[in-house]
């Protein structure tokens, strides 16, 4: 958490390895990310982390097919895939959008298939900025359910960046950055 311009979407950017911090190092099961390709870099963000950012569907494809997408490339044959995204598609209530296109639908839908599509594969950790922000106040609560009971169901972690408090309050943990600097607490349970 922390104000506009303060450096979280940068932060998430850096632990993710999507770049390269200026300084420091970044450390993932036990490999030094700043010292890795692009192609090993690549590679893991494939195949260990998920991704929710605003926007950042594929336009050519179905919203299903967006979903589907990751289990595709990691080599799930065609029905088995779509089948597990619709389950996810159904479970985010946006199954009626399925065989549309992301230019065809709403912000908050289309924030809710990029979160189905973070799940569909049970990733080691899921990178979301601003997760629910494209959201009402419902669908954003249903999105941070779904989120933090794939962190409880496949101990999947979830580091998300966010202005809401009522979405920070799903965390076991806050790091406040501000001006550059962050502070982190451990939330009681």
């Amino acid at each position: 958490m922390g104000p506009s311009g303060s450096g979280k979407s940068t932060l998430l950017h850096c632990v993710a390895g999507i770049i390269k911090p200026d300084s420091g190092s970044v450390r993932f099961a036990g490999a030094e990310l700043t010292t890795m390709s692009d192609t090993e870099r690549s590679s893991l963000r494939r195949t260990a982390f998920g991704f929710v950012f605003q926007f950042q569907l594929v336009p050519e494809l179905s919203c299903l097919e967006n979903v589907a997408l990751p289990l595709w490339l990691g080599g799930m044959k065609r029905k088995h895939a779509e089948a597990r995204a619709a389950e996810l598609l159904a479970t985010l209530e946006v199954s009626d959008i399925a065989g549309k296109r992301p230019g065809d639908v709403s912000g908050g839908q289309g924030q809710r298939v990029a979160v189905a599509r973070a799940l569909v594969t049970g990733h080691k950790i899921v990178f979301a900025d601003e997760p629910t922000g494209a959201l009402d106040s419902l669908n954003g609560e249903l999105v941070m359910q779904q989120l933090t009971r794939a962190a409880k169901d496949s101990g999947t972690a979830i580091a998300l960046v966010t202005h809401e408090a009522r979405v920070a309050a799903y965390s076991d943990r806050e790091v406040i950055v501000r001006d550059g600097r962050t502070q982190s607490m451990e939330l009681a349970r």
